[in-house]
């Protein structure tokens, strides 16, 4: 049986607020504020709110077309619980 680690993001809401709303492996929901990632070169694309609503879950994590990703163990960690 090949069960996934607890932290994986299985699905991912993209929002216009620069938020991304999850869901783990282990039903865990959650909301990721993206805002203060904008400020890293590494996200530049993303502010384009356009290009940030692109973003899937794969991977195990987010990733947007660019191939960029976010550490999915930082997202489980940190996300906040759902409206």
């Amino acid at each position: 049986m090949n069960k996934k680690p607890r932290w994986c993001v299985i699905e991912v809401i993209p929002r216009e607020d620069y938020t991304l709303l999850l869901t783990f492996a282990d039903g865990k929901k959650g909301i990721y504020d993206f805002k203060p990632n904008l400020q890293y070169p590494v996200y530049q694309r993303q502010r384009d709110i356009s290009f940030f609503l692109q973003a899937r879950a794969a991977y195990s994590s987010v990733v947007w077309p660019d191939d960029s990703d976010i550490d999915p163990e930082y997202l489980y960690k940190e996300c906040s619980a759902t409206e």
